[in-house]
């Protein structure tokens, strides 16, 4: 199949994700993509795999990453009671900012570490964007912005989808999913495993997550238990799956639930037969999931994977109130987590194929309100992993000062780099096709040329 056919297969399937969904376009996004896919992605011959941790709220990163020189001064006076005190911060040795100096908050000890190591890096200055603005087009309506700006639920919509200009219940990496799931072997689970329930961004035309709980895959309650009403209720359950339906709708959602529960019963079998993690987590939410991470990775060869994608979702750092007390305990649970997990891949020999990387839906304004801060626009993300081309920051770290050429009001930075740009680096190195990434970004073009042979910022090798 040519490349504009695919293009042109995915415009039709995107309508009916986006509401055109009459019996035949249903059928047609079921029964043709897997097709499209098999002749789309030839057999990848490594494993990788994605780790997103979402941190949900909006978190205020310029209180991560922050500037030990000269500028230090230019941060303090405009974080006012927010600013963290220079002695306190952790510093790094970033190679490719000049005589530039930077720390991170005092929570991030072991990210420092990676960082110093050359095994983590920072976006910096990083946001939803349309297309490049500057604050003189921004005050005049002459520039693009994205739908919804310093809104929760559509920054949060747009970081997952990676469609600024409109709400779409299809995530970027459910895109790249539907045009790569063929890499597996396993067909009952699915390449996008969620430890944060149904999610937009894990979300395709053809494939959705596979939702697991610290426990593993939750399943059907009781499914198996042998007492009370629950042997009839398994017996219900097997005859209705093993019923022939002429309605394809009722057929369709039977072999679904049939495969579900097949998926859970191989996956837990794989679990449980898994070998002994013996890096020590915290007893967390966030620390439970990664190590569920690390243990589904472990037996990736048992159930027929080369690529997998991880969601997480971390959540609480909308601060409006007591910003420095919350951060100091929450961004010291995110470093310790994945400080636990690196240590985790390690142990399993597995670390030079995984990449952690951080999303949130925006940055915080660097004025404070009082005793916390409010909703921005551009923040600042981390990468961690062994394929990263780390102690570096990319991007250009902002100026800090109020009032600047970038702030709109209270500090509220526009972004210097598009999240497209992050994205596609990633999906790059995880191996999508370069001509494939305007299917899965379709505003990519407005920050990036098409057919480059450089990498769309730079951190990976790719």
């Amino acid at each position: 199949m040519k490349n504009q056919h695919r293009r042109d297969f995915l415009k039709i399937a995107g309508l009916a994700g986006l509401g055109y969904t009459s019996k035949a376009s249903t059928l047609f996004q079921l029964n043709n993509i897997g097709a499209l896919a098999r002749l789309h992605h030839e057999e990848a011959e490594d494993y990788k795999a994605l780790v997103c941790i979402y941190f949900e709220g909006g978190m205020d990163s310029f209180n991560v990453l922050v500037p030990r020189d000269g500028r230090y001064s230019q941060y303090a006076s405009s974080r006012s009671n927010l600013a963290l005190p220079k002695n306190d911060l952790v510093p790094i040795n970033a190679v490719n900012v000049g005589t530039s100096q930077f720390g991170l908050h005092p929570s991030l000890k072991n990210i420092a570490s990676y960082f110093n190591q050359g095994k983590a890096c920072f976006i910096s200055n990083v946001g939803t964007l349309l297309e490049p603005i500057t604050k003189q087009e921004y005050e005049n309506n002459k520039g693009r912005v994205p739908l919804g700006l310093f809104s929760h639920s559509d920054q949060s919509n747009q970081w997952q989808t990676a469609i600024s200009d409109n709400r779409t219940n299809k995530g970027w990496a459910g895109r790249m999913a539907d045009l790569m799931y063929t890499v597996n072997s396993n067909d009952l689970i699915s390449m996008n495993v969620s430890l944060a329930g149904s999610n937009v961004y894990q979300s395709g035309i053809n494939v959705i997550e596979f939702t697991l709980d610290n426990g593993g895959a939750s399943g059907l309650y009781d499914y198996d238990a042998d007492w009370g009403i629950n042997p009839a209720k398994k017996d219900a359950i097997q005859k209705m799956i093993k019923t022939k339906y002429s309605d394809p709708f009722k057929q369709t959602y039977v072999n679904s639930f049939k495969r579900a529960i097949d998926a859970n019963q191989i996956f837990n079998s794989a679990i449980s037969e898994s070998q002994a993690i013996n890096t020590a987590f915290e007893d967390n939410d966030l620390a439970n999931s990664l190590k569920m991470i690390a243990r589904t990775i472990s037996v990736r060869k048992k159930l027929g994977f080369k690529r997998q994608i991880f969601y997480v979702s971390f959540g609480g750092w909308d601060h409006h109130d007591e910003l420095l007390d919350k951060q100091k305990a929450m961004l010291l649970t995110v470093d310790n987590a994945i400080d636990s997990f690196q240590k985790s891949l390690t142990e399993l020999n597995i670390a030079d194929n995984i990449l952690t990387f951080s999303m949130s839906e925006f940055g915080r304004t660097l004025s404070s309100n009082g005793n916390g801060t409010d909703h921005a626009w551009a923040g600042n993300a981390m990468v961690i992993g062994n394929p990263v081309k780390g102690q570096k920051i990319y991007g250009s770290f902002p100026t800090l000062a109020l009032k600047s050429n970038i702030d709109l009001g209270n500090g509220v930075l526009i972004p210097d780099l598009a999240n497209d740009l992050y994205f596609s680096e990633l999906a790059l190195w995880f191996g999508l096709r370069s001509s494939d990434l305007y299917d899965v970004f379709p505003n990519l073009g407005n920050f990036y040329v098409k057919g480059s042979t450089k990498a769309p910022i730079g951190f990976l090798t790719v």
